[in-house]
């Protein structure tokens, strides 16, 4: 049922329910209200109510249908049976009454209309509040290329849908396009940002031969590939896969209000045949059936559609407010059971912005900002990550470079006036036997930072550190976390020298490297089989542990695959926000179970009086009681809801 449709079914059976409310009674009983002497006028509310129930009701058959055909039975089966048993109740009153009007068999009409109404409502409210942002599967499918440009017989090359691709084919990936499928580098020497698969935006220089990612990004230069794994089979759509798989497990997962809602479908009808089965023994079928009809309709009272809805609306206002996108709010109600916190490292524990974190000089000749200035003069006109961050860390002209050469994999020389500079890395750097501070370079090289070094003839003259930085709430975070009694665990596509430096600083323990996204699945799937598990992440690679984990997490600066697999987002991107999830999830919870109880505490009552438990003694439930005891525990529960606050 999508919004539209089920707001439709609202307006409608809110229109129907009008007149019968003023032209039939409530339980039998006749309210001040209630018009009365229409000519017609049961046959009247037969015809409105007929409307309403195969109307109004169809969201209510389709969900039981799915219930039952599970072996679940849960809220939908419930409000299924109370409205099939209340029309064909009515109905049944309506021609016994028409054929014999000393008859007086009372109907349910009223109940019929106003139970329809409250629990599309409920839905309405529930649908509103917690609205899936998009698809992960569809944002998935836009990071590919719809076309590739593939190499005729004539050596020209052209435009064709990637579904189409055979293995072998030729394709070209011009500059600032993505790998439109899994292959090999054939020529050329790209730089591919794999962020995607690895989560680490630093750019990664391909060789010929070199295998390359459908949906990685070339960032620099032109290059020819061969096709190695049809559309298909690619690493996308497996990650595709992965998240399929486990959102739909999830969504089997059965909510607190489901069970609720299935026990009291099984009391109803195991009360409610024995009603039928003893009254009938004992005073004959025609006394017993309306009592075991009684019994039927009030298991599922109005109480128990808002119960969570009016919850949940205020969950999601507050949430807002502080700056959390719900998405999927039986996620939430797992809150209690979690032991561990599962979380990426790039973009969720650390900025995820990779750029000049330290420059160290190691002459007087030059400061500071003219070993910035000179390193990001070499690197104009480049797009590795690298160039990128030194040039934004520059303001102002740059001195004229002569003679640029770029060294694959060791770094970029030129001239500048009568001096020859290069910026190179380690391993260039002893390639070409050239000396350098040791300290320097581990005093960097031990806080994660990619090192790069300025050189004038031969010498070094300046060290570079380019790196992630932790956010300044992550210590604090974990540090809370562990007091809540919830495991920090750090998974990261980055190495295990990278990985270990920041989780060093952050005090957590248990650190994965290396892993692609089918890995942190298993490592989600691994460590729910010892509790409660929450993933907190923010790329393509974190989309399906996301999705597998009892609370998945998105960072909201983070990809708009992992935004859409996730159950929550947090909108400011700050790690600490997760702290004010789980409090305000705790003080749902505890509100949910309170208006379930209130809810379904009614039918402790008011099902054995319906059935008749107390008639020897003189006590029967009186249908205006059972009316009152109705409207009072929704009552309850709406007011219930509107005091949960964020503590």
């Amino acid at each position: 049922m999508h919004m539209g449709n089920m707001k439709q079914k609202l307006i409608v059976s809110v229109i129907l329910t009008i007149p019968i409310i003023l032209l039939s009674p409530m339980m039998g009983m006749a309210l001040p209200f209630t018009i009365t002497g229409i000519p017609g006028q049961n046959w009247l509310v037969l015809v409105l109510g007929s409307i309403l129930f195969f109307y109004g009701g169809t969201p209510f058959f389709n969900g039981a249908r799915g219930e039952l055909q599970s072996k679940q039975p849960a809220m939908m089966t419930l409000i299924t049976m109370g409205i099939v048993v209340a029309y064909f109740y009515s109905l049944y009153a309506t021609i016994m009454n028409a054929w014999h009007p000393h008859a007086m068999i009372m109907d349910f009409f009223w109940e019929l209309a106003t139970l329809i109404d409250i629990m599309l409502l409920g839905h309405l409210i529930e649908m509103n509040a917690v609205m899936k942002a998009g698809s992960a599967v569809d944002a998935l499918a836009n990071l590919v290329p719809k076309a590739a440009h593939r190499r005729q017989h004539d050596e020209h090359y052209q435009d064709t849908p990637i579904d189409e691709l055979d293995l072998g084919d030729v394709v070209l990936v011009k500059e600032n396009e993505r790998v439109p499928v899994d292959g090999r580098v054939l020529t050329g020497m790209p730089t591919l940002d794999e962020s995607l698969l690895t989560g680490e935006s630093v750019g990664v220089m391909k060789h010929e031969g070199d295998h390359v990612v459908g949906g990685s990004l070339n960032s620099n230069t032109p290059f020819t590939m061969t096709v190695a794994k049809q559309a298909q089979d690619g690493f996308l759509a497996q990650v595709q896969q992965l998240v399929t798989r486990a959102q739909q497990a999830k969504t089997k997962s059965e909510t607190l209000a489901d069970r609720v809602a299935g026990w009291l479908f099984y009391a109803a009808t195991i009360i409610g045949i024995l009603a039928l089965a003893v009254w009938t023994v004992i005073h004959g079928f025609a006394f017993a059936l309306p009592i075991a009809v009684t019994v039927f309709i009030i298991a599922c009272p109005h109480a128990l559609g808002l119960a969570i809805p009016l919850v949940v609306a205020r969950l999601t206002g507050i949430a807002a407010q502080q700056g959390l996108l719900i998405q999927n709010r039986p996620a939430l109600e797992q809150v209690n059971q979690l032991r561990y916190a599962l979380m990426d490292k790039t973009g969720t524990l650390t900025a995820g912005n990779f750029k000049v974190q330290q420059v160290l000089t190691t002459t007087d000749a030059m400061t500071a900002d003219e070993i910035l200035q000179t390193a990001a003069a070499l690197e104009q006109g480049s797009t590795h990550p690298i160039a990128t961050s030194l040039l934004q860390a520059v303001t102002g002209d740059f001195p004229t470079v002569m003679h640029q050469e770029t060294i694959p994999g060791a770094g970029v020389t030129g001239m500048i006036g009568d001096d020859h500079f290069a910026l190179l890395n380690m391993p260039a750097l002893h390639e070409r036997g050239i000396a350098h501070d040791h300290t320097m370079f581990v005093s960097l090289a031990d806080k994660g930072y990619t090192v790069s070094f300025l050189v004038k003839h031969d010498t070094v003259v300046g060290v570079i550190g380019l790196g992630d930085a932790i956010k300044d709430d992550a210590r604090q975070f974990i540090a809370d976390l562990k007091a809540q009694q919830i495991t920090p665990v750090m998974l990261t596509g980055d190495n295990e020298a990278a990985a270990q430096v920041i989780a060093q600083q952050l005090e957590i323990e248990q650190v994965h490297a290396n892993l692609k996204p089918q890995d942190k699945v298993a490592l989600v799937t691994q460590y729910q089989q010892q509790g409660g598990v929450m993933m907190i992440g923010d790329g393509v690679n974190d989309s399906p542990a996301l999705a597998q984990a009892d609370l998945g997490v998105a960072i909201g600066a983070g990809t708009d695959v992992a935004i859409n697999a996730a159950d929550v987002v947090l909108v400011h991107s700050k790690p600490s926000d997760v702290l004010t999830l789980l409090s305000l999830a705790r003080q749902a919870k505890r509100k949910m179970t309170q208006n379930l109880w209130w809810g379904a505490g009614y039918n402790l009552i008011a099902l054995p009086l319906a059935a008749g438990i107390l008639m020897p003694i003189g006590i029967r439930l009186d249908p205006m009681v059972g009316a009152i005891l109705m409207s009072l525990s929704t009552i309850v529960v709406a007011i219930n809801a509107m005091t949960l606050r964020l503590k």
